[in-house]
């Protein structure tokens, strides 16, 4: 089923989309099954309607036509006028000619709604779906889970490290797996979460051994020390010493050297050392995000614990499953 409801962007090459574009026959049968089609959006003209420019005919989305709306939700013109430039899904209303040339009548809309109905409102909380990064504010990642509909990550659920803005995990146009966190049948909303498929705090300290001296992010400077990432779910607490403390005022965000002085798993606690933190520098890209979830033979999770068995402290995921 998720194979037919792709974040936008996921069909456009492929050569079944291609050949569905290819002529006005190839078009007509789409338009008889109901295919969804994709292809890249050229210009929103003074109306918003949106114009492709197809291999076999010109086509348009009405303003009406572009975006689904949930319950209580205005269409807002941003979201048109942003499509622009954008691979964008659509099914075929009708073919009519003008002037002698071919004009497809398209809409998004449709597509988004048969995606919603048939696909999204079907999943479960833990159910695992393909996302795309299409926004990024403070509070977390706005991503599309198909066809266009948005879900919103929240920052909190990006991962077990803190961080201080989406940015600095994630990036617009990105791909990656994301978890139903939950589903708000009421006003088909829907969230998800990515921290349970970035493996157990025992699994990203598996990676590490004391002695080490490894490459880490500084997360947040406290009074009692400075947290240090070493993979996306798994930090470290480094000792703040007074003379260290002005070369870190500005240091979070940047990448520094660190040695593992120790890795205490019943109080999941690894005490670091900051080594030599006037070299340090920017993080520029992204911690590459390893899964540790086999994402080709998973497709839902119902409990997720991140702690090992004989921490004092548990920590865990329970994914209910929807009245």
């Amino acid at each position: 089923m998720k194979k037919l409801y792709l974040p936008e962007g996921g069909l456009i090459r492929k050569e079944e989309n291609r050949e569905a574009l290819s002529s006005l026959s190839a078009l007509e049968r789409a338009m008889g099954s109901g295919r969804i089609l994709e292809g890249t959006v050229t210009l929103c003209d003074s109306d918003l309607r949106l114009h492709l420019d197809l291999p076999c005919a010109e086509g348009i989305i009405e303003a009406d036509e572009v975006l689904y709306c949930r319950a209580g939700e205005d269409r807002k013109d941003i979201a048109v006028i942003s499509r622009v430039g954008k691979p964008t899904a659509f099914c075929v209303l009708g073919i009519e000619h003008r002037a002698g040339r071919p004009i497809a009548l398209l809409s998004r809309k449709r597509v988004q709604e048969k995606c919603m109905r048939d696909y999204l409102l079907t999943l479960s909380p833990g159910d695992i779906l393909e996302a795309r990064v299409t926004h990024l504010e403070p509070f977390g990642a706005f991503l599309d889970i198909g066809c266009g509909v948005s879900s919103l990550l929240s920052v909190d659920c990006i991962s077990v490290s803190r961080i201080s803005h989406p940015r600095d995990r994630l990036r617009v146009g990105m791909t990656l797996p994301v978890v139903v966190k939950s589903i708000d049948r009421a006003t088909g909303r829907i969230y998800v979460t990515l921290r349970e498929l970035l493996g157990t705090w025992q699994e990203n300290a598996d990676r590490f051994s004391p002695g080490q001296t490894v490459s880490g992010v500084i997360r947040s400077v406290e009074s009692y020390g400075v947290f240090v990432e070493l993979a996306p779910n798994l930090a470290g607490l480094a000792e703040l010493r007074p003379e260290n403390a002005a070369d870190l005022r500005d240091a979070i965000g940047k990448r520094v050297a660190v040695y593992i002085k120790s890795i205490l798993p019943e109080r999941m606690k690894i005490k670091l050392v900051l080594i030599d933190i006037g070299s340090s520098a920017p993080d520029s890209e992204p911690t590459k995000l390893s899964y540790y979830v086999d994402l080709e033979t998973t497709n839902h999770i119902s409990h997720w614990i991140y702690s090992p068995p004989y921490a004092k402290k548990t920590v865990e995921t329970l994914f209910d499953p929807c009245d």
